[in-house]
């Protein structure tokens, strides 16, 4: 597995497949292409389907030149190996210098064809399931955390502390931010009620509500996030990190640990599985990050290793098959409001699992690999291309 550097990536909203994966893309091939005089880039599958609503043209407009470049959406190719392709052709004057086809695989990660998915160039952890995880630490008498330091650089920490930090900063910002969300649905932001409320009458599903919803219309507003694991589930850890610092007293400490120890669960679907909503619907989002959001809770609460890995796998386990259908293709109708339900579900399976005894007969390792069969199975209208679900519901209104 790589670093979770790789995983926790700050940048701006709204989709880590959809704008911030094209966007890096956009950055290598003109640093390759200086002398280009013009571009053409090909949006396949999901990139097509909901680009505009993800903003995928216009971070490609802004990054390649909008004069120069021309952007097709191309809705009815679609790879096998995965559905958010796009290709990058570069010209002088009329004649073509360069092309590449690359893959936005999800968190903004990207894969060129065929390549596989389960390997990075960069592989710093010598293990790639969490039973050999756990297994490893307990031989080594250390918990998740500590097996994350072991492998990370030195730097690692300054990076989670940062990765804190622009959390924080994306909670305050929206729980502040009233107004309309662009795109056309007149979604209303909803943080600051919520919160105004919970201080009127505090409670913890008050604050994680306030605080999801604060981060995912930052999100969808374009603002700067942390992907946990993606920006379109990038409220979920924020709103459970303030929590356990308002409600819980945690340190800054305690925070860096947990949120290490939340990265590596979602460091093991991404390596074992998936993240992108647009490959195995939200499940391989919000579900993922609800994963983490209970492993951090489990693990801030004391919890040993395997009772975490309990908490992960119900997490993951009750978001199984959860569509990622959003109307029009903004990420805003189901998914701000799902990061809220979802932050609060995280606090549910955490706690069930602190109760129990951690015996259970479906593992972490097993939810990841039902997961991913469950997301291909799954149809492609349900699977961001806006043509089934509450997507086609509203359009028939």
């Amino acid at each position: 597995m790589e670093s979770l550097r790789q995983l926790y990536k700050i940048g701006n909203g709204p989709s880590s497949s959809h704008t911030m994966g094209p966007a890096k893309a956009a950055k290598i091939f003109l640093e390759k292409n200086k002398k280009a005089t013009n571009f053409k880039v090909t949006l396949y599958g999901s990139l097509a389907a909901t680009g505009k609503g993800h903003l995928t043209d216009e971070i490609l407009y802004h990054i390649l030149g909008e004069e120069i470049t021309e952007i097709v959406f191309d809705y009815e190719t679609v790879y096998d190996y995965h559905t958010n392709g796009l290709l990058l052709e570069a010209f002088e004057n009329t004649k073509l210098i360069d092309s590449w086809l690359v893959f936005s695989v999800g968190g903004g990660s990207l894969k060129n064809l065929n390549e596989s998915r389960d390997s990075f160039t960069e592989e710093i952890y010598p293990h790639k399931s969490m039973e050999a995880i756990i297994s490893y630490c307990e031989k080594e008498n250390i918990d998740l955390y500590e097996y994350v330091i072991r492998y990370e650089d030195n730097q690692f920490i300054d990076y989670i502390k940062e990765v804190a930090l622009e959390m924080s900063r994306a909670i305050n910002r929206g729980l502040f931010t009233t107004g309309t969300l662009q795109g056309g649905l007149n979604v209303q932001r909803k943080a600051l009620s919520f919160y105004q409320k919970y201080l009127e009458s505090p409670s913890l599903e008050g604050l994680v509500y306030a605080s999801a919803l604060a981060v995912a219309e930052e999100n969808a507003s374009g603002g700067l996030i942390v992907t946990a694991p993606t920006c379109g589930a990038s409220g979920v850890v924020p709103a459970i990190i303030n929590v356990e610092k308002i409600l819980y007293n945690r340190s800054n400490d305690e925070i860096y640990k947990a949120l290490c120890v939340g990265g590596l669960i979602g460091n093991l679907v991404k390596t074992n599985g998936s993240i992108s909503g647009a490959e195995v619907g939200c499940q391989g989002e919000v579900g993922v990050a609800c994963a983490m959001g209970a492993a951090i809770i489990a693990y801030l609460n004391g919890a040993n290793s395997r009772k975490v890995e309990y908490a992960a796998e119900i997490g993951l386990e009750h978001h199984l098959g959860m569509t990622c259908d959003p109307i029009d293709g903004l990420v805003q109708i189901p998914c701000i409001e799902r990061n809220a339900i979802s932050a609060m579900k995280a606090y549910s399976c955490a706690r069930f699992a602190l109760m129990s005894d951690g015996e259970h007969l479906i593992k972490f390792d097993d939810i990841v690999e039902v997961m991913e069969e469950t997301g291909r199975d799954l149809s492609s209208d349900y699977k961001e291309t806006s043509k089934g679900g509450l997507a086609l519901n509203n359009k028939k209104r």
